[in-house]
């Protein structure tokens, strides 16, 4: 008896299903790609329970016939290719003729359409990837299909799906990425009979650019163009301060299709020249056009991925065009070069290894704090080597440090119109000095101290940040934190699955003092913030809140959430690096950072100072051996 068989054609169409179906999503992205290709301007998506329930896309497409109309759910039918030149020369969205007879070997799939040429439209009931019944029904030029019940039939597939709000915020940004590409055609997503979304189409694609990253965005945005005779390529990318901590605002395009690669992302991050922030991500919306039979999108089940012919000369050329969008800009706030030591911090001692590494930061921990409270456990460095060089971030404005400590000086007491006791004095008056002595800055960043007969360099981002940590964690625990009322409301735009984010989130910020309320739609307004960070503009803030919270989820508990909120918080309310400080700040500074109960780190892992001992000192000058 042969052991092998040729599979049923239903459970072959399953194991498709299972490479192209992902999850809801996939099931929108494949039916919009086959009404964008069928030549529509308009597409509606009406969707249940997150696409649980139900994904319906109509559109005015050009619609089929009764016999392609059934022959569409056949596999491997397609009207988009005939011969092996074909399949190198792609120039539809969808070509394999998968899509449909997948998605509807999983669910049950009614589908409606006419072409011009027909009097009357067809009717197709599936259910399984087995057809019901077919009718001859009244219907406009156009198609209309709707899938319920996704993996109704494969269990094990359908407990894997999120809840309906995490798989509606998956499905709409899909259908944004969509549309970021097709500004001549009208999107419009409803959810639970609700409106979620409407792009008018539009002749300008910054329009399109601007409806679905929000309309704040588009002062940011610098238009990047270039071209061979082979390429070419368009788009927008964002200044170097406007980022996010996630790559998720960055939108590929080759010949009209949402794609995915990391190559491409390099070349763009290579661009900037050292313009963006470690671990910081612009906004970016990029068109590359190539010929079709030197691209190759036959890589991936989802088309996700694409293969060029000349990857090379497309790299380039999104790295050049970026380079020269900001060669015409001008010198941009973060192309100061730093300085040698400081670029390659062990650079000295690495030629020669007799040379003794300076001593780490916990070493140091005795002589200016006393020992954190019992049970309490060390955080690990991230970073190696002695030098450690502040991280600045978007929406930084640069004000007088002088301004900055004040305001720290009383919080969270800062708004209270007492006068001040003498535990709430300011840091300009004299008290007992720190354990060690201040003696200057270099680079505008590092404060230089003497300790004893120890060497100390303190960054002073970092110690600010540590600072401002605990501050916003004492806060946070009393009863009535101190909070500033914003003047003017600032107004936030967000897209469905960050408005979800900060729903949630929406009372722990409450707690801090931040105070956001909804202002129709998905328009958040936020009207209070922490007295400790006021001055900061909270629109980048709210939005790194949602990005770090996007990255980690809700699964990471309570506490998780609530400290990676006082980080960011702190990261930005705190100094940046080349900022100048007085004597008197600085001093300031060192006195309020042995306050806290773990100086030794900032909040983000990394040392606040490192020490060199006189003995390490004498070793390296060769005063000993």
């Amino acid at each position: 008896m042969a052991k092998i068989k040729i599979l049923p054609e239903i459970l072959s169409n399953k194991i498709a299903a299972g490479e192209v179906v992902e999850r809801p999503a996939s099931v929108a992205k494949e039916l919009i790609e086959n009404a964008i290709d069928a030549k529509s301007t308009r597409i509606i998506l009406e969707i249940e329970n997150g696409g649980r329930d139900l994904i319906q896309v109509a559109d005015n497409g050009v619609g089929m016939a009764h016999d392609d109309a059934l022959l569409s759910l056949e596999r491997y039918a397609t009207s988009k290719i005939h011969t092996d030149a074909d399949l190198f020369g792609i120039r539809t969205l969808g070509f394999r003729g998968e899509a449909l007879p997948s998605i509807a070997s999983v669910s049950c799939l009614n589908m409606v359409t006419r072409d011009a040429a027909s009097e009357t439209g067809t009717a197709i009931q599936v259910e399984g990837g087995k057809i019901k019944q077919v009718a001859a029904v009244g219907a406009p030029v156009g198609t209309l299909i709707s899938v319920r019940r996704l993996f109704f039939n494969v269990p094990a597939r359908r407990k894997f799906l999120k809840s309906g709000e995490t798989e509606m915020g998956h499905l709409a940004e899909t259908v944004a990425a969509i549309a970021l590409g097709c500004p001549q055609i009208q999107f419009r997503l409803l959810h639970n009979g609700k409106p979620v979304k409407n792009w008018p189409l539009t002749g300008d694609p910054l329009d399109r650019v601007a409806a679905v990253l929000g309309q704040e965005i588009r002062g940011d945005l610098r238009a990047i163009a270039g071209g061979t005779e082979a390429f070419s390529i368009s788009g927008w990318i964002s200044r170097p301060e406007v980022t996010r901590s996630s790559s998720q605002k960055i939108y590929l395009f080759v010949n009209g299709r949402y794609i995915r690669d990391r190559g491409l992302q390099h070349a763009l991050f290579e661009g900037y020249g050292g313009r963006l922030m470690k671990g910081r991500f612009p906004v970016a919306v990029i068109f590359i056009h190539v010929p079709h039979d030197q691209l190759d999108v036959n890589v991936h089940p989802t088309k996700h991925e694409v293969r060029f012919s000349g990857y090379q000369a497309v790299y380039d050329l999104l790295k050049n065009a970026v380079l020269a969008a900001w060669s015409k800009a001008g010198p941009g706030p973060f192309q100061r070069p730093l300085p040698t030591v400081l670029a390659q911090p062990e650079a000295g001692l690495q030629k020669n290894r007799e040379f003794p590494r300076p001593e780490r930061a916990p070493d140091l921990a005795p002589a200016i704090a006393s020992p954190p409270p019992h049970g309490a456990q060390p955080q690990t460095p991230t970073d190696q080597g002695p030098t450690f060089i502040a991280e600045a971030l978007p929406g930084y404005e640069s004000r007088p440090a002088e301004t900055l400590f004040k305001a720290q000086a009383t919080a969270p007491e800062l708004l209270q119109p007492k006068p001040l006791s003498a535990a709430q004095q300011t840091l300009w008056e004299e008290e007992q000095g720190p354990a060690f002595r201040v003696i200057g800055q270099i680079h505008n960043t590092y404060i230089i101290c003497e300790s004893g007969e120890d060497l100390v360099l303190v960054d002073q981002h970092a110690a600010h940040e540590r600072i401002l940590f605990e501050q916003l964690k004492t806060a946070a625990e009393g009863k009535l934190p101190a909070v500033q009322n914003l003047l003017l409301p600032e107004m936030m735009d967000l897209g469905y699955k960050e408005a979800a984010i900060l729903d949630q989130l929406l009372p722990e910020l409450n707690r801090f003092g931040l105070v956001i309320e909804p202002f129709g739609g998905r328009t958040y307004a936020v009207k209070s913030a922490p007295a400790l960070i006021a001055d900061q503009a909270m629109g980048p803030l709210v939005q790194a809140l949602i990005d770090r919270l996007a990255d980690i989820g809700f699964t990471q508990g309570l506490e998780k959430i609530l400290d990676e909120c006082r980080i960011l918080m702190a990261c930005h309310g705190a100094l940046r690096a080349h900022q100048r400080l007085s004597e008197k700040e600085m001093t300031a500074l060192i006195r309020q950072l042995t306050r806290c109960e773990n100086p030794a780190y900032c909040p983000h892992g990394r040392p606040v100072w490192i020490r060199w001992s006189k003995t390490a000192l004498e070793k390296l000058f060769k005063r000993i051996v």
